[in-house]
């Protein structure tokens, strides 16, 4: 098992990066270009606790991954904790941390158990780039010049 951590300082306010970690429309427009999220049946717009959704995965929007599980553990204010994984990936253990620093700044967290046997460090490889990525288009989105 490998872990990728990466902290961002978040230009909004935690209630603001909380509401917008909600939506599934986040996900899906920071993950791209390098993975794509399409819901595999009823896919509710918003996730809960207990929850469990599918997606069919692509990487880099063109490669097919498989089916993407996320089983929803935690999600309130303070964070997420969720339980993921598809046949390639078996363990993608994924939590995010949310501490207000102020009323217009947030440190965001996040940090994923990998564990997907011979392929553990080209996913940790390709994890921590993209983890990099999704942080800086979340910047771009509470600055507003991404939607």
């Amino acid at each position: 098992m490998m872990i990728v951590q990466k902290t961002s300082l978040f230009p909004a306010s935690k209630e603001t990066v909380f509401r917008k970690l909600q939506q599934l429309e986040t996900l899906q427009m920071i993950a791209k270009p390098y993975a794509t999220f399409e819901p595999v049946g009823e896919a509710a717009s918003t996730w809960a606790v207990g929850s469990t959704s599918a997606y069919r995965f692509r990487l880099f929007g063109l490669i097919p991954y498989g089916t993407h599980t996320i089983h929803i553990l935690r999600f309130d204010p303070e964070g997420v904790s969720s339980r993921e994984g598809n046949a390639h990936v078996p363990v993608w253990n994924h939590e995010i941390s949310l501490v207000e620093k102020d009323e217009s700044h947030t440190l965001y967290t996040d940090r994923v158990e990998i564990h997907a046997g011979w392929k553990t460090v080209f996913i940790w490889l390709w994890a921590k780039a993209f983890y990099a990525h999704r942080q800086r288009k979340w910047v771009r989105l509470l600055n507003g010049s991404e939607r």
